[in-house]
């Protein structure tokens, strides 16, 4: 994807790489390009563990219905919570609560 300013057969000038990562060396604009594309890799992985766990969550919920059960096991979200917010601290309790939301698909 081409930085703005550029068309995509044209290399960003170093003025455009510091002027999209908000430094003000050419050493940081390095740093921080290439830590972007890291975070930007992590996110991917993300992304698929989020979707590998929405899939395993609802091989879950279907056998707990097909046996009789509820769709939502509420003591065990209360453990995910508590886990989440014993390694994350407060914010890990917002992160596990999206995932659950995520992972409590309609089955």
């Amino acid at each position: 994807m081409p930085i703005r300013g550029t068309s995509p057969q044209e290399e960003p000038t170093m003025a455009d790489v510091l002027d999209k990562t908000g430094a003000r060396t050419d050493e940081a604009a390095d740093v921080i390009t290439g830590a972007r594309e890291r975070i930007d890799a992590l996110d991917d992985r993300i992304i698929g563990l989020v979707q590998e766990r929405m899939a395993v969550s609802k091989v879950i919920q279907e056998a707990r219905i097909e046996s009789g059960g509820r769709r939502v096991n509420l003591s065990r979200e209360m453990e995910i919570l508590a886990h989440f917010r014993d390694a994350l601290g407060k914010p890990g309790t917002s992160l596990a609560m999206t995932l659950l939301e995520l992972c409590r698909g309609r089955v």
